[in-house]
Order: C-alpha cells, then sequence, then structure tokens
C-alpha cells in the first residue's frame, strides 16, 4: 500500500491547492518570548512567514501589544494554523475572514476592580468571540469603591445577541450590572 501526501491527492483531483497570502491580526501580552510563541505555530504548520508588523508602541484596550502577521500557506494550512495560534492561547482578533462587522457598546457597573477586570473582559472575549475595541474606566479612589466602565465590542456579523448574552452571564457571575443599548438603535 503506498501512502499519497495531501498535495499529490489534491493534484490527482485536479485541484491543488496553492499558497495564498494571508493575514492575523493579534493581541500579545508584553513578555519576553511571546512573539516567538505566536509565530511558532504558524512555522510548525507550514506557513511561509512574508511580513510581521509589531506594533510595540501601541497598546490595545486590555493593555497588549498587536501584531499583524502575514505569510503564505494553502486554506487547509491556514485552518490548522488558526487552530494551533488559538490551542496556544494566542488572542487572535482578525483571521483571513474572521472580520468582525459590527460593534456593540455596553456599559458595566459594580466592583470592576475588585472583581479583576482583567479576567471578565477575557472571558467576555472568549465566550463572545468578540474582541474589545475600545474600554474606558470611571473609577473612584481605593478597590472597594463601585466603578463603571465603557466597553464596546466588535464581532461577527450577525453576533450582537450572542455577545449581549455573554456580556450578561459574565456580568451576572460578578454580580455587576449591564446597561446595554437600545434594540435599533446606536450605542
Amino acid at each position: 500500500m503506498s501512502s499519497v501526501s495531501e498535495t499529490e491527492a489534491a493534484a490527482a483531483d485536479g485541484g491543488e491547492e496553492r499558497r495564498q497570502a494571508h493575514t492575523v491580526r493579534l493581541e500579545l501580552v508584553d513578555e519576553p518570548g511571546e512573539l516567538l510563541n505566536a509565530l511558532r505555530p504558524i512555522a510548525d504548520n507550514g506557513g511561509n512567514l512574508l511580513s510581521v508588523f509589531h506594533e510595540r508602541g501601541s497598546l490595545t484596550p486590555r493593555g497588549h501589544i498587536p501584531v499583524e502577521v502575514d505569510f503564505e500557506s494553502t486554506p487547509r494550512q491556514f485552518e490548522g494554523i488558526v487552530d494551533a495560534l488559538r490551542d496556544a492561547g494566542v488572542n487572535i482578533t482578525q483571521a483571513g475572514t474572521e472580520r468582525y462587522g459590527e460593534e456593540v457598546s455596553v456599559l458595566l457597573v459594580g466592583h470592576l476592580v475588585e472583581t479583576d477586570l482583567s479576567d471578565t473582559l477575557s472571558r467576555i472575549e472568549a465566550c463572545a468571540s468578540a474582541s474589545v475595541v475600545d474600554f474606558s474606566l470611571t473609577d473612584e479612589e481605593g478597590i472597594d469603591t463601585v466603578s463603571s466602565a465603557r466597553m464596546r465590542l466588535a464581532t461577527s456579523e450577525g453576533s450582537v445577541d450572542d455577545t449581549l448574552a455573554c456580556v450578561r452571564e459574565v456580568a451576572a457571575d460578578k454580580q455587576l450590572q449591564v446597561v446595554e443599548p437600545l434594540a435599533g438603535g446606536e450605542a
């Protein structure tokens, strides 16, 4: 029995997978080795790096560094690369056609600092498949005070209801209040 590679099998079907350029946008923690950890899954899954734009002077609303990576791969390799990045815990804000087409703004009110604000934002992004694109916090002196935060979330087309449900769930777990946009209105 002979072994046939995926490329040979695709060529035999007349549909050889062609390498094409892809872009992923990432958010990385500002720690030594994080960029290397994000690039490793690309190389390990057959991607050929074209460019890396590391915005060292900029920070995302979560305090991370935005990074844009361009590479060549087949569509199948691209799927494996995105999965491997997620498995490695890399925060992907955009990958290929996974563009965020809608935005929604909400207010959170309560003991945001005391209930671990970073955890709150991470949980919302994880369960909502959304990205925090803007965030502002109003807090009085001290960790025990009630604070409020305005958060603008980018989410995929048609996912605003799921994103809001996720925000409600995380807020309920942390005993925070959510002020949502009016239905059909701009926030």
